[in-house]
């Protein structure tokens, strides 16, 4: 007989749950952002990921950004141009 062993452990942290959120379907006009973070291959996912979320819901318009470094944070003109031209960003990170 197998028997198998469930390896999660109880979480030591509360969960908070995330309210950050933007309604995508159905939007007309929305703006979404995608950042990646410098690695090799993060502007090429998230490339893939502007194409399919456009084939759910034509209408969005997306901007890709790239901070350059995986490094350091994010540059205040950076995150001020993303922030004023887009409602929610999609960050990732490739390796």
């Amino acid at each position: 007989m197998i028997e198998y062993h469930n390896p999660d452990a109880k979480v030591g942290v509360e969960k908070i749950p995330y309210e950050l959120s933007a309604v995508i379907k159905g939007s007309d006009a929305i703006n979404i952002g995608f950042l990646a973070n410098g690695f090799p291959d993060s502007e090429n996912f998230l490339h893939e990921l502007e194409t399919a979320m456009q084939n759910i819901e034509p209408a969005i318009g997306v901007f890709s950004y790239n901070k350059g470094n995986a490094s350091v944070p994010a540059s205040e003109e950076l995150l001020a141009e993303i922030n004023g031209r887009c409602a929610a960003v999609v960050a990732a990170y490739g390796h």
